[in-house]
């Protein structure tokens, strides 16, 4: 038997985890690298290509009506030489939607993407927005003697803080005990519904609604009330700030270099001396944190009040749009822009052409569907790759 080679600075490096490019594995996981842009945009083309074949073979409507329909809808109608806008066209309101949307929608994005590049998958950002909301919505309506510019601080820091302690909660048990965080971020988007149901339907409840049977809270005071500047509304500033910085921090920090570490590869990690089970902690108390914030900017810049129904189902379109944008928090943004128009176009679809608006429920599904073959081609290749490798070499042989 051999003994270990002991590398020198012009000596070649040692046999790590890279896949042999002359393999088929190697080939694919080097497109993979190679369509940082390629995947997501082709992806999507085909998503909007089948989904306009399901609206041809069962709704009997042309497809490219369909799409200027939702374009139509999101304000942004003026950018085309036509405009055939059939139902109330209103291009300032609709285009501040797809505003709101897109805040809301990179955030949730962002909760997910940090919890990718540390190996983990967040699927409880819509739990984590919704606390936030409530938590928002609570410190407006109870400390309204703040001053209006601390008192919408003090409730945006506590949705934030309610959120990351929601996600880490997850985050903990996976640290300290192993649980997987699909099942315990899945079972807490249940517990936040119940808990923020009994919540509006009992101590938070407003009055008007104890009549009108609609559970709902009070309205937010104009103090605690997120405003816009030259008709931008702050949240879409701060949502854009908050993703190249943290785009910044995973590219340019130590911090950021310590989560793609655990991410790439844990017993690597392990060896350099990062403390894994803080990391994997602190990763999902930043994403629930980033979710809590989006519930924040929702409820103090949109509705003023929570409802039940606040967001619909933004929380889980983060998943869409962090597997889109590949896990980089710079390519959020144009993921978040594209969910966001579709989200803001379908409210005057069945309006204009008579489709229901879940069409774009369809469409989003098959862009997740699409976008998700790369990652799951490349992780199975891997792991055969691996097995294989793993087989025939080895340190001193």
């Amino acid at each position: 038997m051999s003994t270990p080679t002991i590398t020198t600075p012009g000596s070649p490096e040692p046999p790590g985890d890279e896949i042999p490019p002359d393999t088929f594995a190697g080939r694919i996981t080097l497109a993979h690298r190679a369509g940082g842009v390629a995947v997501p945009l082709l992806t999507t083309l085909v998503a909007f290509v089948a989904g306009g074949l399901v609206v041809l073979v069962f709704s009997r409507k042309n497809p490219l009506s369909t799409y200027h329909a939702i374009f139509n809808g999101t304000g942004l109608n003026w950018l085309l030489p036509w405009n055939t806008c059939q139902f109330p066209c209103q291009p300032a309101i609709h285009l501040q939607q797809t505003a709101v949307q897109f805040t809301v929608l990179v955030l949730t994005g962002l909760a997910v993407a940090f919890a990718f590049r540390c190996g983990l998958f967040n699927i409880g950002g819509q739990g984590q927005y919704i606390v936030g909301t409530i938590a928002a919505v609570w410190i407006g309506t109870s400390l309204d003697s703040l001053p209006g510019f601390l008192h919408v601080t003090v409730a945006i820091l506590a949705a934030a803080a309610a959120g990351g302690l929601w996600a880490g909660i997850a985050g903990f048990l996976k640290a300290t005990v192993g649980a997987h965080e699909v099942i315990t971020t899945i079972m807490l988007n249940y517990i936040a519904a119940g808990v923020t149901w009994w919540l509006v339907t009992g101590p938070l409840q407003a009055e008007s609604s104890k009549t009108s049977g609609i559970p709902q809270t009070e309205l937010i005071p104009e103090s605690a009330q997120v405003g816009a500047v030259a008709k931008i509304p702050i949240g879409f500033v701060i949502a854009v700030v908050l993703a190249v910085a943290c785009w910044w921090m995973l590219s340019r920090s130590t911090l950021g270099f310590r989560f793609n570490t655990v991410g790439a590869n844990k017993h690597a990690a392990r060896y350099a001396g990062i403390n894994i089970s803080r990391i994997i902690t602190l990763s999902m108390l930043l994403g629930g944190g980033l979710a809590g914030l989006a519930g924040a900017l929702e409820a103090e810049g949109t509705l003023f009040r929570f409802e039940p129904a606040i967001g619909g189902t933004l929380g889980f379109d983060g998943i869409t749009i962090a597997l889109l944008a590949r896990a980089n928090p710079l390519a959020t943004i144009p993921a978040a822009f594209l969910v966001g128009v579709l989200r803001t176009g379908a409210a005057g679809l069945q309006f204009e052409t008579g489709i229901a608006p879940e069409v774009v429920d369809v469409l989003l599904a098959m862009i997740l569907l699409f976008v998700s073959i790369p990652v799951l081609g490349k992780w199975i290749f891997r792991s055969r790759a691996d097995k294989v490798s793993a087989a025939s070499t080895s340190w001193g042989n």
